[in-house]
């Protein structure tokens, strides 16, 4: 791993760039703390220019989006041209739509329509189509999860993976196994850790918490993920500070300081 794979997911900074002068800031601090790249997630209706001009200001490439559902379905070119214009590969759904949540058929039925649009990005636009999980994804119907659904049902050339670890590990699933399953098929990754604190499971920065950090890394290393984004859903501190603690401790791994 090195550190310029390492990027910040705004979603973990969604109450502070609602608006343009709130991106700025939030950038400028996103940089201060060491990242380099970010994922575009959350923000409020800042005109695409403006979010470039914005990045590049603070020496930050753009590596991967979350996008709703219904632009996907609604305004593909649309799409394509604002992740062009960004100079950003990965196309990511956030959050499977909850109409195709409740049976395999369901599962069966978005593979379909996302791998069309997965190989439309792909053959038209050249950008690669991610799935972002959450923990419902490891329901069983039958003897599968709805993940491996997924992963049967969609065409490994188009269709990518952004395995979301806390989540993984959430639904019962083990990261550094489907790290390895989703091999070939998965270029961004979304690093978070998960603590227990008064019995309750929360979210915690990347080294605070109990998951298995140096595996997950050396598996991500042994697969070829190109980009470790940051994520926190819910912090307990000032966010810009939990991004900070997570950078520090994955650069202290690309430097060989810890483990």
């Amino acid at each position: 791993m090195r550190s310029e794979q390492l990027a910040a997911q705004l979603y973990t900074l969604r109450h502070y760039t609602q608006t343009a002068d709130g991106l700025r800031d939030s950038l400028r601090k996103v940089a201060a703390a060491g990242y380099r790249s970010i994922q575009v997630s959350g923000i409020g209706p800042i005109p695409d220019e403006t979010v470039k001009t914005l990045a590049d200001a603070e020496g930050l490439s753009i590596c991967a989006t979350h996008t709703p559902w219904n632009r996907l379905e609604q305004e593909l070119e649309a799409v394509a041209a604002q992740h062009t214009l960004w100079d950003c590969r990965y196309v990511g759904l956030g959050a499977l739509p909850e109409v195709y949540r409740d049976s395999a058929e369901g599962y069966r039925n978005f593979a379909a329509k996302a791998g069309e649009i997965a190989r439309k990005l792909q053959e038209e636009h050249g950008l690669q189509f991610v799935y972002h999980n959450h923990h419902f994804e490891f329901e069983r119907f039958g003897d599968k999860t709805a993940l491996q659904i997924l992963l049967e049902e969609t065409d490994p050339a188009s269709f990518g993976f952004e395995l979301d670890l806390y989540w993984v590990q959430a639904g019962g699933g083990d990261p550094v196994e489907w790290i390895h399953k989703v091999a070939g098929r998965m270029q961004v990754v979304h690093f978070k850790d998960m603590e227990i604190v008064s019995g309750k499971q929360l979210f915690a920065e990347v080294g605070e918490g109990n998951m298995n950090y140096d595996a997950i890394i050396r598996a991500c290393d042994e697969t070829g993920v190109e980009w470790r984004v940051v994520e926190q859903d819910e912090c307990r501190r000032d966010p810009f500070e939990s991004l900070a603690m997570s950078w520090r401790y994955l650069q202290a791994k690309c430097e060989g300081v810890r483990g």
